[in-house]
């Protein structure tokens, strides 16, 4: 009884050994293309954040008639009230890559970025004309993150955020305020991604203790 025993202890500690000694993505053994790779699709995602940032414009004129309402208007505390009783969520924070916040995590908010403003386009397009071309836009856009993360050897899980504006939109100035909303943060989060993607771009992990 005691050989068995034995055997499976030195198994458990095998186990543990292997477990702690899987390779990860570290100074030591970031392969020598990431980066270039990583680079490389950081550009073509920041192009095509460039698009999106070019098309808001004319999708906000499209869709968007009440007058002093304009891309540049100041949010009054009404329109701040407006995003609560919508239920328009904030879009997620950006910082460039560090050591508090990780590639993973910044890719990873990207990424949700992105979903959500395809999923609040997609409620207000069933009512609203003129916003097919940023519909598509950020779908691109989530390959293109997606191939980002592939670059950097990432697999970031998907994480859906529960929506229905839909719902809430009763009449038609609440329908061109939300479309409002949602433009004017469309573009605040596309400027946080290109600040965001020239770190990316430049990133590289740095050595432990490292400061």
């Amino acid at each position: 009884m005691v050989l068995p025993t034995v055997a499976a202890l030195l198994h458990c500690f095998l186990l543990a050994d292997l477990i702690q000694s899987a390779p990860t993505i570290s100074p030591a053994n970031w392969p020598a293309d990431s980066s270039a790779a990583l680079r490389a699709a950081a550009e073509r995602v920041k192009t095509l954040v460039e698009k999106i940032l070019r098309d808001v414009p004319a999708a906000h004129a499209a869709t968007v008639t009440i007058e002093g309402l304009t891309l540049d208007s100041a949010h009054t505390t009404n329109l701040q009230m407006m995003v609560t009783s919508l239920g328009i969520p904030a879009a997620p924070v950006l910082k460039p890559p560090s050591e508090r916040f990780t590639l993973d995590v910044c890719m990873s908010r990207m990424s949700a970025g992105s979903r959500l403003y395809q999923r609040l386009l997609g409620d207000l397009s069933d009512r609203l004309s003129g916003l097919s071309d940023l519909q598509a836009d950020l779908r691109d856009l989530q390959t293109h993150i997606r191939k980002m993360e592939e670059a950097a050897h990432l697999d970031v899980a998907d994480q859906n955020q529960s929506l229905d504006l839909a719902s809430r939109l009763h009449s038609n100035y609440e329908l061109q305020v939300a479309a409002h909303l949602t433009l004017t943060q469309l573009r605040s989060f596309s400027h946080d991604l290109i600040r965001s993607l020239r770190a990316v771009a430049t990133y590289r992990p740095q050595p432990a203790g490292a400061r």
